[in-house]
């Protein structure tokens, strides 16, 4: 019986310090098997280019592509009307949005276009009978995760080539939020965010799934320096930074 234990990290969003300690919590575990990241690394944040350079040094670590991450090789705000999630483009906060984008690729150059094309949509795994689907929100699309419908659909799609499949495992970011949800055999997952919760605990979160004839899902949320990342941010000053502020202050959308 094959065993395969997962560290996840997601919605790094250039917060350096929180990744750091979760990275260190991770290499403390010291049982893992493959390190995957599911997007979102660096936009909405102040150290672009110190969290390209962490996660290059990571090794054999699976990067999923999240949609800041495509908003960088797309180069959103060179659009007519570029906005982002269903946003009006004549919202302040969404122009605000697109302007860190901008700035974010400016301090990542080629080299952070490089590292997003090298992503994946997705990541599939099947270990004894369970399927494991890594995501950043939904493989058909990455600004919205799916429901339980739709995941019951995709389960009856897939077991038409996977008919020894008994257990499916869908694991997305992008929201931010923990989610837990499960129903006969199909279970989602979502740990929140790495870098930038919205769930109001100021506080990073890396994950750990275990894959043996059952599945083991584990979430640790762990405190970091946060008021580093705030004067980080008061330093280099990028689009949106007093709203991002309050976002890491009290871990929710503040755009007041």
């Amino acid at each position: 019986m094959s065993s395969k234990t997962f560290a996840i990290l997601t919605d790094i969003h250039s917060n350096i310090s929180a990744l750091e300690t979760g990275i260190s919590i991770i290499k403390e575990r010291g049982n893992i098997d493959q390190l995957i990241c599911l997007g979102d690394c660096f936009a909405l944040g102040p150290a672009p280019k110190e969290t390209l350079a962490v996660l290059k040094g990571l090794d054999d670590c699976i990067f999923i592509r999240g949609n800041h991450d495509r908003y960088l090789i797309e180069k959103l705000w060179e659009k007519e009307m570029p906005s982002l999630e269903g946003m009006d483009p004549f919202d302040p906060i969404n122009q605000a949005i697109v302007a860190n984008e901008q700035w974010t690729a400016e301090q990542l150059g080629k080299e952070g276009v490089d590292f997003a094309l090298d992503m994946h949509v997705a990541h599939r795994e099947v270990i004894n009978s369970i399927l494991i689907e890594f995501t950043h929100a939904w493989y058909q699309r990455d600004e919205q995760p799916p429901s339980m419908i739709e995941i019951k659909n995709w389960k009856n799609h897939v077991q038409n080539t996977h008919p020894e499949v008994e257990k499916f495992v869908f694991i997305h970011g992008h929201i931010h939020t923990p989610r837990v949800e499960e129903e006969d055999n199909v279970s989602i997952y979502c740990q929140g965010a790495t870098g930038l919760p919205f769930d109001e605990q100021p506080k990073g979160a890396v994950a750990f799934l275990t894959v043996e004839e059952t599945v083991d899902w584990e979430v640790v949320r762990y405190d970091y320096d946060v008021e580093a990342m705030v004067n980080l941010l008061e330093d280099r000053q990028p689009p949106f930074y007093s709203n991002l502020q309050n976002t890491v202050r009290y871990a929710a959308i503040k755009n007041d």
